[in-house]
């Protein structure tokens, strides 16, 4: 390095100089694409199989594949996807793979008009009548289909639409998207339309009419988890590419591998736990990654997922759970969602927010659950009815921290006195 770009790096100059771990970082991250997939063969033969009917302008069955995060869904299907392009390319098929996650991408517009997008950036040949760009907010939604057809019959050949984290396009926009795209071959004559589902949530299919649901799922794949052995097949690979020759103590892989089975054999919580072990030896300037570091590791991806997910809640949502926190400050361990619904609704005016129902309190309740920041159960009262009971399951200092840190929330000097005053109303 030269004086010059010595002096521009300035602050950065030790971290640049002292690298003895890494080779490449980047192969751990959940955007890289690897070249082989370890223990998926089973599923890229099935999706390869029901995917080939393309390379001889056939029309290939719609599929649903399901499965927890971190097993493979994804780079299977990119996988194979990527394949069958090669493919017809070879073979003078015309064969496109459009790859929508529909966690950003979650209304029929926008769907129609990524497509759209996609298919125009990828065909520098199309012809002038295909060319038409839809925008992406504007028209009216029969407009964009009926442009979507155009570009299709102007483009020929067969379109594979993947539509990655599908149940949440069905939970927040319905199954209209699905059902125009399930009948949409029926109005084609010179192209061709498949769709691939990929979900980690079952119940999603419960939101579908079942017209579409027949159509959407005419094949369906369960991708099992990993489990450890497997996982270490996996992180040995990419530790190959990733890291410096030697720096890993012969524990670490195992240990990865063996927590992230644990958590239904997530390979991306075990890549996590690979790559922040080895970016928190980094930064000791220590020469080796060490068990230890797996450890650190483990706690640091807890604390900063949790700490991420409650500071990005809703203002609501954060004053329901700051009703829990005082019950728990004031050490009742286990409490009810009548008992948070009423401290709750003391607190809401002053921070002048709508009072929420209790029956959305109770939904509120049900999210903070599902992510994990709290634990539920139903129980019965015998002629009382039954009621929702609810606790943490770990230290709720650092949850308190983030709370209080929220500006609308600390300007009302939360401290003792609000334990105390939540006490005096239970007395």
């Amino acid at each position: 390095m030269s004086d010059d770009q010595s002096a521009a790096v300035g602050l950065f100059k030790k971290y640049l100089e002292t690298n003895r771990i890494f080779k490449n970082r980047e192969v751990l991250r959940h955007s890289y694409r690897p070249h082989i997939l370890p223990h998926r063969r089973p599923q890229i033969d099935q999706v390869a199989a029901i995917l080939a009917p393309s390379l001889r302008n056939e029309t290939p069955s719609n599929i649903l594949i399901y499965g927890k995060t971190g097993t493979g869904k994804t780079a299977v299907v990119r996988y194979v996807g990527s394949e069958l392009e090669t493919a017809g390319s070879h073979m003078g098929t015309v064969c496109r793979v459009v790859h929508l996650n529909c966690e950003v991408i979650d209304t029929q517009y926008r769907v129609l008009a990524q497509i759209s997008k996609t298919l125009l950036g990828e065909d520098e040949t199309a012809s002038d009548k295909a060319r038409t760009h839809i925008p992406m907010t504007g028209w009216p939604t029969d407009q964009v289909y009926a442009e979507l057809k155009n570009q299709l019959e102007g483009m020929g050949g067969v379109l594979i639409i993947v539509l990655d984290e599908i149940d949440k396009l069905v939970k927040k926009s319905g199954d209209e998207t699905l059902y125009n795209l399930s009948r949409i071959n029926s109005d084609l004559k010179k192209s061709k339309v498949s769709m691939i589902g990929i979900s980690n949530d079952l119940s999603f299919k419960d939101f579908l009419d079942p017209r579409v649901l027949s159509s959407l799922s005419e094949e369906e794949l369960v991708f099992p988890p990993y489990n450890a052995p497997q996982l270490c097949d996996i992180l040995k690979q990419r530790a190959e590419i990733a890291f410096l020759e030697g720096v890993l103590d012969e524990g670490v892989i195992p240990l990865c591998a063996a927590l992230a089975a644990q958590e239904h054999g997530d390979a991306r919580r075990a890549l996590d736990l690979l790559r922040v072990s080895g970016e928190i030896a980094d930064r000791e300037e220590a020469s080796r990654v060490t068990e230890a570091h797996v450890k650190m590791a483990q706690a640091k991806i807890e604390t900063d997922s949790m700490i991420e997910c409650i500071a990005t809640l809703p203002t609501q949502s954060k004053v329901v759970l700051y009703a829990m926190l005082l019950l728990d400050q004031m050490g009742q361990t286990i409490f009810t969602s009548g008992e948070v619904s009423r401290i709750y609704k003391e607190i809401a005016p002053s921070l002048d927010l709508d009072i929420l129902t209790h029956r959305r309190i109770t939904d509120l309740i049900s999210e903070l659950n599902m992510l994990g920041v709290i634990n539920t159960r139903v129980v019965s009262r015998g002629r009382y009815g039954r009621t929702k009971e609810m606790w943490f399951d770990t230290n709720t200092r650092k949850i308190w921290d983030v709370i209080t840190s929220d500006a609308r929330l600390s300007a009302q000097g939360i401290a003792e006195r609000d334990v105390q005053w939540c006490r005096s109303l239970f007395r």
